[in-house]
């Protein structure tokens, strides 16, 4: 993927321009109208993503009804670990360590399930999401384990357009949990499938980045990608 220079990336990074990147967002998250015309999972957001919530019999025993694929690529942003069941991507992260630890940190979210080193196709398409032509991924379909109230707000952040931010209050409001930005914070930071969840898109109401998991630097990185992006291809 063609990277964009470091000078065409700074300018999305002041606070001037995150804050109209804010007001953008917000005037199109809240148009009734939109939200009315276009699906839940294509709204605001460019690659259909869908989210299916694991049932207790997947995972209850430690998954150890599941079989899971997991494998390490390189992107744009550092390497990633991405792990998928039959039904979908279920894990992806960046990799800041011994890939022993990555894998470690993956198998502890589901102990017994058994996990085979193999890419496989859905891997591959959720891959395409780090390239700059979107128009050959087919719909990603994500198969996660997490509370009602985490899932109800990975759900939310999905309609947050690329180029777009969102602040945790608004986040919050549009998830059904007005005032809970703390609790909105903690669902962000348990992101099991990093970038097309896409928690870098989230920062506070001053216009200011704000932390990440995976490094401040790394947000800024990606969220100039992204609006970089939205300019080159303007349809998004």
């Amino acid at each position: 993927m063609k990277m964009q220079k470091p000078q065409q990336l700074t300018q999305y990074l002041t606070v001037e321009h995150t804050k109209k990147m804010l007001k953008e967002t917000h005037t199109t998250l809240f148009d009734k109208t939109c939200e009315l015309e276009l699906s839940e999972t294509r709204c605001l957001h460019d690659i259909s993503i869908n989210i299916e919530e694991m049932i207790p019999d997947e995972y209850i025993n430690g998954g150890k009804a599941l079989t899971i694929n997991y494998a390490f690529a390189g992107t744009p942003f550092g390497t990633v670990i991405i792990a998928s069941t039959e039904k979908g991507i279920c894990h992806m992260a960046f990799v800041d360590e011994d890939q022993y630890e990555s894998l470690e940190r993956l198998k502890s979210f589901l102990p017994n399930a058994k996990y085979n080193h193999f890419i496989d196709r859905k891997q591959q398409n959720a891959l395409l999401a780090f390239n700059q032509d979107w128009s050959k991924i087919d719909k990603i379909k994500l198969h996660l384990k997490g509370t009602d109230f985490q899932l109800n707000v990975w759900k939310t952040l999905l309609k947050v357009p690329i180029g777009g931010l969102i602040t945790y209050s608004d986040l919050a409001f549009k998830s059904g949990h007005k005032n809970a930005q703390r609790a909105v914070g903690t669902a962000l930071n348990n992101n099991p499938v990093v970038f097309l969840i896409p928690c870098h898109r989230v920062i506070h109401s001053s216009g200011i980045i704000g932390n990440y998991r995976y490094g401040k630097a790394r947000k800024n990185i990606i969220i100039s990608w992204e609006a970089a992006k939205k300019e080159l291809v303007p349809n998004l």
